[in-house]
């Protein structure tokens, strides 16, 4: 018998083939504070039905048309290729809009960063130049990096094997968060143990696709599974990743950095669906005398709680990014290893508030709010699913060995 989530996940995977073919030409953001405003106008209009998407496993297939068509998907591409070349604490607060009102949007579009930054870094100038361009028409980058049953999340078994005039991919990705949405699939894979990365089009013979993704958290993100069978990849588009790793680069620092941004998201949402709550549907104890729940001296409290650790962490978040700013501007031991110092500490913080504000909300706002419709389990959902992506665990050891010890944080996209 099939379950009723299998059905659904089965379901999502029928998505028109012109969906990839027929996107309009992306909007090409100017500065900063045009990324900002077209990011708070995208969040209002994903907010509306982003409970509902979540609920049905609904994939948002018209509003990652509207979110990479909006331009800011190419707002980190450098001036000199057309790009705004926004600053880091720019990308943040855009990533931290568009999650506050639906983080799975905010994590679809993660990777793809991330991965233009190995662009800037790793590839050679023709290759820069043609896909830098393709994003900024609105083309999507994908994600499949991670595995599922390896040793440790590094020990991929993907292998790419180079030939004369293309390479050939054989192996099986997960958490492949975006891929059945985007024109691109960037592949990682080995080569004599470095990581290369192979940018395979959508639609590649022997590559395939699968919503499988069935997390009770960032429903919509598409993080299911990738496979790829004898896959032939032009050597035009592979691009040789490992580089960033073998020298100070920001790679890691940013990618972590846009995950504890999307967290932060999370968070912001989460205290607003508790402020709007409270004004609008909880009532006060029996024992407080109160006539309105958001008169509750012990509710007041809890509200300035989290507001005063969202600043914090949010304060963090931006100097980290300025300090991301440094390292791509000028990378030194000195300036990769405050990145990515600055980036840890934000993400044990965004990762603490995030959990607390979705716990919270329940607590502040009584037994009503846990009813299936209203779907407000979707904070906590996701901020505990999108919060495991790296221990805070070992951030707080990685960071305290650093002050401590001198020990210098590692040098990869976990750290």
């Amino acid at each position: 018998m099939t379950s009723k989530i299998e059905i659904k996940l089965k379901d999502a995977q029928n998505i028109p083939r012109d969906f990839y073919q027929h996107d309009p030409l992306a909007h090409v953001i100017r500065s900063d504070e045009e990324a900002i405003q077209i990011a708070q106008q995208l969040a209002h209009e994903f907010a509306k039905e982003a409970s509902a998407r979540d609920y049905e496993r609904r994939l948002p297939l018209k509003e990652i048309e509207q979110y990479s068509a909006s331009g800011l998907w190419g707002i980190t591409i450098p001036k000199a290729f057309g790009g705004a070349g926004v600053s880091y604490r720019t990308l943040a607060e855009v990533v931290k809009i568009i999650s506050s009102a639906d983080s799975s949007l905010g994590q679809i579009a993660q990777n793809h960063w991330a991965f233009l930054e190995h662009i800037r870094l790793d590839a050679s100038p023709q290759q820069q130049e043609f896909f830098f361009d393709q994003v900024l028409q609105g083309k999507r980058f994908g994600n499949a990096f991670s595995e599922k049953g390896s040793k440790t999340v590094a020990d991929l078994t993907t292998v790419i094997e180079f030939e004369s005039d293309h390479a050939v991919i054989n192996g099986q990705k997960f958490f492949a968060t975006g891929a059945l949405l985007a024109h691109w699939v960037p592949v990682v894979a080995v080569n004599d143990g470095k990581p290369y990365a192979a940018l395979v089009p959508q639609h590649t013979p022997g590559l395939t696709i699968i919503n499988d993704w069935s997390g009770f958290g960032q429903r919509t993100t598409v993080s299911g599974s990738v496979l790829l069978d004898n896959v032939k990849v032009d050597l035009k588009y592979i691009v040789p990743i490992h580089q960033a790793f073998e020298r100070p680069t920001a790679a890691g620092a940013i990618s972590q950095f846009i995950q504890s941004a999307v967290d932060a998201g999370i968070a912001r949402g989460a205290i607003q669906e508790t402020i709007d709550y409270v004004r609008q549907h909880a009532r006060p104890w029996i024992d407080s005398g109160l006539e309105q729940a958001s008169q509750d001296p012990y509710t007041i409290s809890n509200i300035g709680e989290l507001k005063i650790k969202l600043r914090a962490a949010e304060a963090v978040l931006d100097l980290a990014a300025e300090a991301i700013d440094r390292a791509v501007e000028h990378a030194t031991e000195e300036t990769v290893s405050e990145a990515t110092l600055l980036t840890a500490e934000s993400k044990v913080l965004t990762t603490e508030i995030a959990l607390l504000a979705a716990n919270k909300l329940f607590e502040l706002s009584g037994t009503r709010s846990t009813l299936s419709e209203l779907n407000l389990d979707r904070h906590w959902r996701n901020a505990r699913t999108h919060t495991l992506h790296d221990p805070v665990r070992w951030k707080l050891n990685l960071v305290g060995n650093y002050y401590l010890n001198d020990i210098p944080l590692p040098r990869h996209a976990w750290s």
